[in-house]
């Protein structure tokens, strides 16, 4: 490569990468948090119930960080252990769940 010539590299970055929302706990009112689930998720009420005893679980993924906050804002009102994280990148190992 002579002196007249030169490579600049750029790294690209995401204006936000998307954020997930994690169920962590159930918390003592289990009615009011699969409702909070049902609302957030649109899923059944069956399905709620479901995700809901399986906490900690992911409940949504891919949103931006103020729709992620405002989600984990309605789970926690209903009593829920809620919260809101950063997706890993594709191909990033994460530790299982215990």
């Amino acid at each position: 490569m002579s002196d007249e010539e030169s490579t600049d590299y750029c790294t690209l970055l995401c204006d936000d990468p998307s954020h997930e929302v994690v169920l962590v706990d159930c918390g003592p009112f289990e009615m009011h948090v699969i409702l909070a689930v049902r609302k957030v998720t649109g899923q059944s009420l069956w399905h709620s119930r479901d995700l809901a005893r399986q906490a900690p679980v992911t409940l949504l993924g891919g949103l931006s960080p103020g729709e992620a906050q405002s989600a984990v804002a309605v789970l926690q009102s209903a009593g829920a252990g809620a919260e809101w994280r950063q997706e890993p990148e594709p191909g990033e190992r994460t530790a299982p769940s215990p």
